[in-house]
């Protein structure tokens, strides 16, 4: 099976042409290689998805016949991701929280102050 028609019949993707383009930008990789999105796809693979600043790392367990339910994903692959990539994100979302709004205009005095107060312990 193509590796883009896996990764959008396990799910990691919404439509298979979301799953060619993430092949064609370089963000899907099997064995440390850099695919084709046309590259075939067998079992025991180690398959590397770069997603939404996230890598993930999964294992081909087997090949499904079509798009499966959420339910049977597991069945035909083993996510290996660590655990890091999981609190990078985290660390991400919290400083994506200290960032202006666009659109609401220069900082204010108090603004100012507040960003200057942060990064300082005094109390």
């Amino acid at each position: 099976m193509r590796v883009d028609k896996y990764l959008w019949c396990i799910r990691y993707f919404k439509t298979r042409s979301i799953a060619t383009e993430a092949c064609k930008k370089g963000h899907i990789r099997i064995n440390d290689a850099q695919v084709k999105p046309s590259r075939e796809v067998y079992a025991t693979d180690k398959i590397n998805i770069r997603k939404n600043q996230i890598n993930y790392t999964v294992q081909v367990l087997d090949i499904p016949q079509n798009r499966v339910g959420a339910k049977l994903v597991d069945m035909y692959r083993k996510d290996i991701t660590p655990k890091e990539a999981f609190e990078h994100l985290e660390l991400l979302k919290y400083s994506k929280d200290y960032y202006r709004k666009k659109g609401t205009g220069r900082p204010t005095k108090k603004d100012r102050r507040d960003i200057d107060g942060y990064g300082s312990e005094e109390e």
